[in-house]
């Protein structure tokens, strides 16, 4: 398999969790109509699917290691579409829900087993380039979620996402029995999760990269989270949102796209988060002194520039030093990381703060990304 399809294939798996997850949201208010529920009941969709892949990180991670990066992929995208075709027979809206954290611990193995191959593939500054392509990747996958799930429901109904997910999940169950090459070094043994947990709970470089992660997604995903009302609040159409979330995804991609670059003409990867961390600053001061028009979105950019240049880095560096468990130990790593974003989104909402909240990710990733420097 040569590189080429190779990293093509891995972007297409490691862009299918989030574009699972942005498909549904249009289906959303049909999802209430079909069942006979509340929106906010609907909305439980999302969260029963954040909970599911939290779960699924730690169990395909853990598997990726004793079986196989290869036949874990295989299986994980297998439970996808398996709990697809069950979405399709359910009648009542708690079943679906059922469904829907089954798919989720199935779509984990996108996320968790994909960034495992690449990390066995590729190391050091190649593999900061890889994931900044990643990054660019990820950074169009929720615009391609939302319009291609609203074409669904437009023509189908709830149901018409289902059945385009069953279909993009079995594309890629088959494209992987193919070309998937199996990436597990053969002469590691297996490591006791335990050891491995307490190994990592007492790594500080560990933490401080999970803070990171946490502090930058945080910052985008707030966005998503208060931006609509504020955009309410303003008297602005509620399409303008929708078109500003895909503005923004560009803005990220960029970001990707300059880490890439700067990265290939030598720069560090531990110097460009720390440029990241500045302009994430910079962006949320300039987001709070103009919450009051529509410039905010303007300023918002400097946001998700600063998302696409430092996640590269901090995912590419963060298991450097545990190649000998490197599928349990990326599994450890996105559950810490996932709890501490999930947490923290919370607190955002409580808040209403959109510029306070992004003031406050800029403020702890320029004190961490300092004292990640002098960690090297």
């Amino acid at each position: 398999m040569t590189s080429r399809s190779f990293l093509s294939l891995a972007i297409a798996l490691v862009m299918f969790p989030q574009i699972a997850q942005t498909l549904y949201s249009p289906a959303l208010g049909d999802i209430s109509l079909s069942f006979a529920v509340r929106p906010e009941m609907a909305a439980q969709m999302l969260s029963v699917y954040f909970l599911g892949f939290a779960l699924g990180v730690v169990v395909w991670g853990r598997l990726c290691d004793r079986i196989g990066r290869r036949p874990a992929m295989l299986g994980g995208l297998a439970l996808y579409a398996a709990a697809m075709m069950l979405g399709l027979s359910v009648d009542t809206f708690e079943a679906l829900l059922a469904v829907q954290a089954l798919a989720a611990l199935g779509a984990a193995v996108g996320s968790v087993v994909t960034q495992t191959v690449l990390r066995d593939r590729y190391q050091g500054v190649q593999l900061g380039q890889v994931f900044s392509v990643v990054g660019i990747a990820l950074a169009a996958s929720p615009a391609i979620g939302l319009f291609s799930g609203a074409a669904l429901v437009r023509c189908l109904g709830y149901q018409g996402v289902l059945g385009g997910l069953l279909l993009l999940s079995l594309m890629l169950l088959v494209w992987c029995a193919r070309s998937l090459p199996e990436t597990l070094p053969t002469r590691l043994p297996s490591q006791p999760l335990s050891k491995t947990s307490w190994r990592m709970l007492k790594d500080p470089w560990i933490w401080r990269s999970a803070f990171l992660v946490a502090t930058f997604n945080v910052a985008l995903f707030s966005y998503y989270n208060l931006a609509p009302f504020q955009f309410e609040r303003l008297g602005l159409n509620a399409a303008l949102f929708g078109y500003s979330g895909v503005i923004l995804a560009l803005g990220s991609g960029l970001g990707a796209w300059l880490n890439k670059r700067l990265l290939a003409r030598g720069f560090n990867g531990n110097q460009l988060s720390a440029v990241a961390a500045m302009v994430l600053l910079i962006g949320g001061v300039s987001v709070q002194g103009l919450l009051d028009g529509r410039g905010f979105v303007v300023a918002m950019l400097l946001v998700v520039l600063a998302f696409g240049m430092a996640i590269p880095n901090v995912l590419g560096a963060a298991l450097v030093r545990y190649a000998d468990c490197l599928g349990t130990a990326g599994a450890l790593f996105g559950l810490f990381y996932y709890l501490l974003i999930g947490g923290a989104l919370m607190l955002a909402a409580w808040s209403q703060a959109l510029g306070w909240t992004l003031i406050v990710c800029g403020v702890l990733a320029v004190c961490l990304t300092v004292r990640q420097v002098r960690l090297v």
